[in-house]
């Protein structure tokens, strides 16, 4: 089965009526079935992805992993488009999500956000010989996002007169910077690589956006999962595993992560 059917699959599932669906399963209840079902991004390397072999790869896949050792468990991966992270979460199809979940004010109304674990530099990605650096360079421009991510928000905020197209997921949004559809894209920080590989010497970073932190993610009022992921991220966020695999997948020392944010409490209120 390919990457692409998995992921087609993956998202009819989460489309699927949820009449009878129990109540959302607790810590102890995921101990006792010994796996912890996790939420990644399911075609975003080297953030989460599925790699060759249909298996979860990628730095939130890693992250996920120690979180389910943490735990004495098993990670049972769910790969996810981004428009269908909050949903699987909400309704059960997952425990917890380490999902390139930026931390908004906005999406902490709906779910629980753990303290961060990722930095993710936001930018506009073009052509180096496109002049991109300002909201005003971006006027009338074809710009590519992915549906519902941070970078839809940042650049509908910061650039209101761009030609805003909008994608199912990043993947689909780096080939319409390839092919010709957009003349930029909205990308966090790994864009740059990928569109490298495709094309190498062509694309840059352009115009800034938001440094974006990451946090994994559980249910509003589930102080156990919480618990849990604060727990865990305190210990391995001072190993040295941690700057390894941070090293290794993004290329980058881990950044100075904020003690607090506004309207986004990193425990259950």
């Amino acid at each position: 089965m390919t990457i692409t059917i998995r992921m087609a699959l993956a998202a009819a599932a989460l489309a699927l009526p949820l009449a009878g669906a129990a109540e959302a399963r607790t810590v102890e209840e995921a101990k006792a079935s010994g796996t912890v079902r996790i939420g990644i991004q399911g075609d975003n390397c080297p953030w989460g992805c599925l790699n060759a072999s249909g298996e979860a790869d990628g730095f939130d896949a890693d992250m996920g992993r120690a979180f389910a050792q943490s735990l004495g468990l098993k990670a049972e991966f769910v790969p996810l488009a981004v428009a269908n992270r909050i949903p699987a979460l909400t309704t059960d199809k997952v425990d917890v999500l380490f999902a390139t979940m930026g931390m908004t004010a906005e999406r902490a109304k709906s779910i629980q956000y753990s303290k961060p674990y990722a930095g993710n530099q936001l930018a506009v990605v073009a052509p180096k010989d496109m002049k991109a650096d300002t909201a005003e360079d971006l006027a009338g421009v074809r710009v590519g996002v992915p549906r519902s991510a941070a970078q839809d928000k940042a650049l509908t905020e910061q650039a209101p007169k761009a030609d805003i197209m909008r994608f199912d997921d990043d993947a689909a949004t780096i080939q319409a910077l390839l092919s010709g559809q957009v003349q930029a894209v909205g990308g966090n920080q790994i864009y740059i690589q990928r569109l490298e590989a495709a094309k190498p010497g062509v694309y840059e970073n352009k115009m800034k956006l938001n440094v974006l932190y990451n946090g994994a993610a559980s249910r509003l009022g589930e102080k156990d999962w919480n618990e849990a992921l604060n727990s865990f991220l305190d210990g391995y966020m001072a190993s040295d595993a941690y700057k390894d695999v941070y090293q290794k997948r993004m290329m980058l020392t881990p950044p100075e992560m904020p003690a607090s944010m506004d309207g986004i409490p990193y425990t259950v209120q």
